[in-house]
């Protein structure tokens, strides 16, 4: 048997057992499967893998970052970003990979839109992958932060939202806020003021739902919109052939 995971604190949300469990049923791999595990911290995780006798699992809020202490190695990818998503259990030793990044600078290059600036919303795991993402396909981008005297190239959301945007700027929401169950929610308010937005791309990698508030709000001022599904069966499909390959 082949067990696989998702580990996260909320994992109400997720549609990954779900693509997991299509996958495993296209490919009639009925020795495979795929849970959800909702943890409060890591203490346990080594014990877990153990007790479950996990091959792989793939990781999201909040331990993208906390969990590297953890492993046994990284990926250059994974190392450079400073975020993990995705874990190999080979003999024991826990390897962490991001299939985060790889998974959004395709699906920005499958989009038509054409890029001169960003901001990504967040400075966690994702943002930390939708940077490094940004980063080598040379779009300039800045942080928002509730706290940007935290972070290097990071603005406020008070900033962000007196903003013109007059170049064709690509904002994506890398934060959790306006995901299901919080649906009323948005991380910002758009600046209404400067209605329509028809230069702007708003990128909210929430899937569950779509769209978003934010997402709503966005089209009506005229902007693109995306939510984060294509990037959610990317990377899963990415950890898959990771894990395959051990």
């Amino acid at each position: 048997m082949k067990n696989y995971a998702l580990i996260g604190r909320r994992l109400s949300h997720s549609y990954s057992q779900r693509h997991f469990e299509e996958l495993f049923l296209r490919l009639g791999l009925t020795d495979h499967s795929y849970t959800l595990h909702e943890m409060e911290s890591l203490d346990s995780l080594r014990r877990w893998v153990a007790d479950e006798q996990i091959n792989g699992f793939n990781v999201t809020v909040p331990f993208k970052q906390t969990i590297i202490p953890l492993l046994d190695e990284l990926s250059p990818e994974a190392k450079a970003i400073g975020a993990v998503n995705c874990v190999v259990v080979n003999d024991g030793r826990l390897i962490g990979h991001n299939t985060d990044a790889p998974a959004f600078r395709q699906t920005i290059q499958n989009s038509a839109f054409k890029i001169q600036h960003s901001f990504i919303l967040g400075t966690g795991g994702a943002a930390r992958a939708v940077a490094y993402a940004l980063g080598q396909l040379g779009i300039p981008y800045a942080f928002v932060s509730r706290t940007p005297e935290n972070h290097e190239n990071a603005i406020g959301y008070s900033q962000l939202s007196t903003l013109n945007f007059q170049l064709p700027t690509l904002i994506v929401n890398a934060t959790p806020v306006g995901m299901y169950p919080d649906t009323d929610r948005t991380p910002f308010p758009l600046p209404t003021t400067h209605c329509p937005l028809p230069t702007l791309f708003l990128y909210d990698l929430t899937y569950n739902p779509s769209p978003t508030l934010l997402m709503r709000q966005a089209a009506a001022l005229g902007a693109k919109t995306k939510d984060g599904l294509e990037m959610l069966r990317l990377q899963a499909d990415l950890s898959w052939q990771i894990w395959q390959q051990n």
